[in-house]
């Protein structure tokens, strides 16, 4: 029965003055309609303001949130004990939160606080703010709206990079710093892939980052790899959804920071207490390079024998336990 003829309506049409009555019912239900479609508009805004406010409370939950700071929000990922020894991992070049997963197990009963670095993972994606020590100021930043007073920070690769520069800034909060990989001076670089190669290659590398593939970024890190490993499907859908702006200023900045003064020099004058974790197979940085960081007093170095660039994917056990000893000796007490 259509919502327009009431019983009402059906007995004044038989009653020969069926137009205003007509008119009036479909007036009315005009208006009913109108109603019950606004009625369901706001159901749909407030079901879909709940969504949003379950999915906001669900990733506080588990730790996930992104943070608002100067420069550009922050992901952060945080598991483990409030009042354990806090451990904060920071990804390398194209990396993101998921690349430290293998090494969640290990560290367990530490406070682990991770983050997507400025134009990765689903942090703020900007035109510019890509200097490592702006990157470092952020880290830095998002530290201090988490109430992380002391923190043992790890970084790999160019990772590494931004936690030498926040343990410059900040020897109020680094009491600890790891190195996973990370070259220690420019002329210590292998080299890339071809496809990594040619997708940092000016005119051309930004024609194939717009046409980037799943295989073509497999392409890419192929050199990231000595041992076979599954790469998750996590790890490239974070690399594609990085601007290409992202990807050249960050490696550019990686570069040019290294440049200026070596890593080991730099925390040579810091006096922290210093791990340097190195695959013995890394194909893109010399591994006869970690040798550098014995300028650092007191630096401990872990050669891991038929491991490449990436310790926490091809030998997640070694490393995260290696991770675990170091964290909880440097804590502070």
């Amino acid at each position: 029965m259509d919502e327009t003829t009431t019983p009402q309506s059906r007995h004044t049409l038989g009653h020969g003055d069926a137009t205003p009555r007509v008119a009036h019912g479909r007036r009315t239900g005009g208006r009913r309609r109108r109603i019950a479609l606004l009625t369901v508009a706001v159901l749909v805004v407030l079901l879909a303001g709940n969504t949003v406010s379950v999915r906001t409370e669900t990733a506080q939950a588990s730790g996930e949130q992104i943070m608002r700071v100067p420069g550009g929000d922050m992901h952060v990922v945080r598991t483990g004990p409030p009042g354990a020894p806090t451990v904060v991992l920071l990804h390398g070049l194209a990396g993101s939160t998921a690349w430290w997963d293998p090494l969640l197990p290990a560290l367990g009963n530490l406070r682990v606080v991770r983050m997507d670095l400025l134009g990765h993972g689903k942090s703020a994606k900007p035109a510019d703010g890509y200097g490592i020590a702006d990157q470092a100021r952020r880290v830095g930043a998002v530290l201090d709206k988490l109430g992380v007073r002391r923190a043992i920070v790890v970084g790999h690769s160019t990772g590494g990079t931004v936690a030498t520069s926040l343990a410059e800034q900040r020897r109020d909060l680094v009491a600890a710093i790891a190195l996973i990989d990370t070259g220690p001076r420019v002329d210590a670089f292998l080299g890339d892939s071809v496809a990594g190669r040619l997708m940092t290659t000016p005119v051309l590398g930004e024609l194939l980052w717009r046409l980037r593939t799943d295989s073509l970024i497999r392409d890419g890190l192929d050199t990231a790899f000595t041992r076979k490993v599954r790469i998750p499907h996590q790890m490239i859908a974070d690399i594609r959804g990085m601007t290409y702006r992202g990807l050249t200023a960050t490696q550019e900045a990686s570069t040019a920071y290294v440049k200026e003064q070596p890593i080991p020099d730099r925390l040579a004058g810091l006096g922290l207490p210093t791990l340097v974790i190195f695959g013995s197979q890394d194909r893109r940085w010399q591994p006869a390079s970690a040798q550098d960081y014995r300028r650092v007093p007191h630096a401990r170095i872990e050669i891991l024998d038929g491991v490449g660039h990436t310790p926490m994917l091809e030998d997640p056990d070694t490393t995260g336990n290696l991770l675990r000893g170091f964290a909880l000796e440097s804590a502070p007490h």
